[in-house]
């Protein structure tokens, strides 16, 4: 389920940075005092009380400024803003409404977005309220005072961001369509390949990279069966980011792989498998989703007998850490082998939902450990008394042991293989619990 977003917005040096660093829990964004110095967007997983978001910390709005920097982050802002679920638009008590912020509200209520409107740097509320209460003019609501250096008032602020999550996604729960993210570096044919399946030019295709600066969702239908294909802004390393811009994508790319079950990334076969993909992979691999390794411009390759062999090696040496992708060479330009992509779809579909029964686990387990002893450590020997599947989409098994202290990576990774041989689980990432319990031996 795709996590709501929270943007924080305002003009420069109203302490929006210090508010995401006080959330996130973490130095992420640069704090000085310095107007326009949080030029790109950063995210943080936020959670408050039961509650889970995705925050993002914009570049102030300036919106009267030629200033190309500023112009730009004021693009940035306003992308923020389309994105967003909530909005945090945080203002200043100590340089008390100004014009710009009457500007930049009338910019969030075209957005037509839950707004909640913060009054920063009120360090003594009672003395303090009654220049709070002068931002009642922008006329977005009541205005909430906040001090984020000091985090006071950070609790009732969240409160009232998170009353504005939806409650239930009851509707997205119910559609059972295959949602598919297809990520990857920019310029690597992630749009042709949604143009192509569905047969017309749905997504702009441009060879500038980072034309796709939004996520877009395409329903296709193939024999019957729709899928939701969601076809994102490419990433790209930071070193190489010359436009403003295309750091955003990361956002993006994040919200689509979340909202998705499976995620085909993208891969240049001119370029071969990179660093990047390998990071890009990891944003799924994270959050349990299937996976396909996509190698697209496959035409554009000379071949032998050998090329595919090699290039899969290859994929699986960078890629060590996601073993049970699928892997598909395709063309999006002649249509090579794109229908398979809706077999593997559907097989790692399957594969998501499929429940192994407790008895049938544990005869494999029992195997298993019989076949290969678990570890020990100064005499004692990790036990497995059970083990159950709690949970599909992805797969996740809890194991019952004695101490949680003896288990290994790699002896769960072997875990994991027997039941992969067993099963299949094919293109699905597999979860497993440890928890402790004392009980009789296996």
């Amino acid at each position: 389920m795709s996590k709501p977003i929270v943007a924080v917005v305002g003009r420069p040096n109203v302490g929006k940075s210090t508010l995401f660093n006080g959330l996130a829990g973490q130095q992420i964004s640069i704090v000085k005092d310095t107007p326009g110095v949080t030029r790109d967007r950063i995210y943080a997983d936020v959670t408050w009380l039961d509650k889970a978001f995705t925050l993002i910390d914009t570049g102030g709005i300036e919106p009267d400024s030629s200033d190309v920097i500023l112009s730009q982050m004021r693009e940035q802002a306003q992308i923020a803003i389309d994105t967003a679920d909530v909005i945090i638009f945080m203002t200043d008590v100590r340089q008390g409404l100004v014009d710009s912020d009457a500007k930049v509200a009338d910019m969030l209520r075209r957005s037509h977005k839950p707004i909640v409107l913060v009054v920063n740097k009120v360090d003594n509320f009672e003395k303090q309220m009654p220049d709070v209460y002068e931002f009642y003019n922008l006329g977005i609501g009541e205005p909430m005072p906040i001090s984020a250096i000091s985090k006071l008032g950070l609790g009732d602020m969240l409160d009232e961001v998170t009353k504005w999550f939806p409650e239930d996604k009851e509707a997205q729960e119910d559609d059972d369509r295959p949602k598919i993210a297809i990520v990857g570096k920019p310029n690597v044919g992630k749009s042709s390949i949604v143009n192509k399946l569905f047969g017309e030019n749905r997504v702009i295709v441009s060879d500038i990279a980072g034309t796709t600066r939004d996520a877009i969702d395409t329903t296709i239908n193939y024999n019957g069966q729709d899928y939701v294909f969601i076809d994102t802004a490419g990433l790209r390393r930071k070193s190489k980011i010359k436009e403003e811009l295309e750091r955003y994508s990361i956002i993006r790319t994040v919200s689509a792989v979340e909202r998705a079950d499976i995620v085909i990334v993208v891969i240049d076969a001119n370029e071969g498998v990179t660093e990047q993909d390998a990071k890009i992979a990891g944003i799924a691999h994270e959050r349990g989703k299937g996976i396909i390794i996509a190698v697209n411009k496959w035409d554009a390759i000379e071949k032998d007998d050998k090329t595919i062999y090699q290039f899969t090696n290859k994929i699986k040496e960078t890629l060590s850490f996601i073993p049970y992708a699928e892997i598909l060479f395709i063309s999006a330009k002649t249509g090579q082998r794109l229908n398979k992509i809706y077999e593997l779809i559907d097989a790692i579909v399957e594969s998501q939902n499929m429940r192994i029964p407790t008895g049938v686990l544990n005869e494999i387990l029992t195997e298993a450990v019989s076949m290969q002893q678990p570890p020990s450590d100064k005499g004692k020997r990790l036990r497995i008394y059970y083990m159950t599947q709690v949970s599909v989409k992805p797969p996740t098994f809890v194991m019952f042991i004695n101490d949680k202290n003896l288990t290994h990576f790699s002896y769960t990774r072997y875990i994991e293989n027997k039941i992969r041989e067993a099963f299949g689980f094919r293109g699905t990432a597999i979860h497993f619990i440890n928890r402790e319990r004392k009980g009789k031996e296996l």
